[in-house]
């Protein structure tokens, strides 16, 4: 059964940087947030003190920077405990961190596809686990894990960062099972091509969003309790029609 969530008051964003994931704290902001946590890596904070003087222009009343690095999974549940004490309970958590990469180098580097998964997909499990458990404590909360179109079928022209999603869509959705009788939950939201500084580099493709757009939707899809959305809506039909392409036709897709 669905729940409609409680006001969002405390927010923390693993992957401070992320231009999704600030819209997204953004957009909670206005709509009534006013305790906010960013979790970036260790000596790349210095872009957060602008977007700490926005959050607080728009209304929130604390704004924080903590050590947050995808890659160190060791200090995953010191920085959820870190975010904790500094605003209390934790009404929303934003898991946006990840990296794109270059197909063409990754496919002929194993050292940095195996690097682009662990921040894509390692980094999130063990972060995800550290936030559940302490979501599970609270007995409310949503953590909010931003999966991608990609990881629905992998294609060989990002095959990578596609499995990556691929795993991680799946270890999401099953941590919401897990969560589902505790009083917290997991939304995951599945947008496609978003025009962003990490896209920039990669052609744009049909039904293209912005940062905003996907905000708004996790903004609306937390009031209603949803479990899973995609941004744009449209995207959820192309989707199913991907699943259904026979593999030689897969194959030829460009990208």
């Amino acid at each position: 059964m669905r729940r409609t969530a409680r006001a969002v008051e405390s927010v923390l964003l693993l992957g401070g940087r992320s231009e999704i994931g600030l819209a997204i704290v953004e957009r909670l902001v206005r709509d009534g947030a006013r305790r906010i946590v960013l979790a970036a890596r260790p000596g790349r904070q210095a872009p957060l003190a602008e977007a700490a003087a926005r959050l607080r222009a728009q209304g929130a009343a604390d704004v924080h920077v903590v050590d947050f690095d995808a890659a160190t999974p060791a200090d995953h549940a010191a920085t959820v405990a870190e975010a904790v004490r500094l605003v209390g309970d934790l009404d929303v958590v934003v898991a946006a961190f990840g990296v794109l990469g270059d197909q063409s180098r990754l496919v002929g580097d194993p050292v940095a596809a195996a690097e682009n998964v662990t921040v894509n997909l390692t980094g999130h499990v063990s972060a995800g686990l550290a936030v559940a458990a302490r979501l599970r404590e609270q007995g409310h909360g949503t953590l909010v894990v931003l999966s991608s179109v990609a990881g629905v079928r992998v294609r060989r022209a990002n095959l990578v960062y596609g499995a990556a999603k691929a795993g991680l869509d799946g270890f999401a959705h099953a941590l919401g099972d897990l969560l589902a009788e505790s009083g917290a939950r997991v939304l995951v939201v599945r947008p496609g091509y978003v025009r962003t500084r990490m896209s920039a580099h990669v052609p744009e493709a049909p039904l293209a969003t912005t940062p905003q757009q996907v905000a708004d939707t996790v903004a609306a899809a937390l009031r209603r309790g949803t479990r899973t959305v995609w941004v744009p809506r449209a995207l959820g039909v192309l989707a199913l029609v991907f699943r259904l392409l026979p593999r030689p036709v897969w194959r030829r897709l460009p990208r």
